[in-house]
């Protein structure tokens, strides 16, 4: 199993952070559980902010807190699921062994673990993709970064861009938009809130 030194290595050094014990206490009264230990060592070394510019995750102390933002979403999707029960194949926080939420894709997607198991170090890592069935990883938290990091750096050099307008753009202006970072392969950072 990968851990926080695996991270570090994409991610550079963590930003100096003084994490408390108490940090995660309201979060995990909350939860009714201890949540996965390689989790709360990256929010505690790295805080609140996006993985790529893309995976948003949030830390107990953050700008947005984390316990704030499970609650939320916790309410939101289980009223969704009360109304389409059927359509949804898992219940949500409160709800025993409901999805516990952990963070979100600028694309839509949400992020939860899936509290499957008595060790929360082996709970598996479920994404609500916006309009189509969720999807299970089995792995850890660190496990689903370290394969989210690698499928964005492992795209074509002109993913991003709709096939067809390729005819119409010259090599300078693909050179361009790559540098902004708006098309290709995505080098792994992460940007603290």
């Amino acid at each position: 199993m990968a851990g926080l030194d695996d991270l570090v290595q994409h991610f550079g050094p963590p930003p100096v952070r003084v994490p408390s014990p108490d940090d995660w206490a309201e979060v995990e009264d909350y939860v009714g559980s201890a949540l996965p230990g390689d989790f709360k060592a990256f929010l505690d070394a790295y805080g609140t902010g996006a993985i790529c510019g893309e995976l948003v995750v949030f830390h107990p102390r953050g700008s947005s807190p984390l316990l704030d933002r499970m609650q939320k979403i916790h309410e939101s999707f289980g009223q969704s699921w009360r109304r389409d029960s059927d359509e949804y194949p898992f219940r949500f926080h409160p709800a025993p062994g409901g999805l516990i939420s952990w963070g979100y894709g600028y694309s839509g997607d949400e992020h939860f673990f899936w509290p499957c198991h008595s060790d929360p170090d082996l709970w598996k890592i479920v994404t609500n993709i916006n309009g189509a069935d969720p999807e299970v990883f089995d792995g850890s938290f660190t496990d689903f970064v370290l394969a989210f990091v690698k499928r964005l750096r492992d795209v074509d050099p002109h993913h991003g861009i709709d096939p067809d307008a390729l005819e119409f753009l010259e090599p300078e202006d693909l050179d361009e938009l790559a540098e902004r970072g708006e098309i290709g392969p995505v080098e792994p950072s992460f940007e603290p809130w």
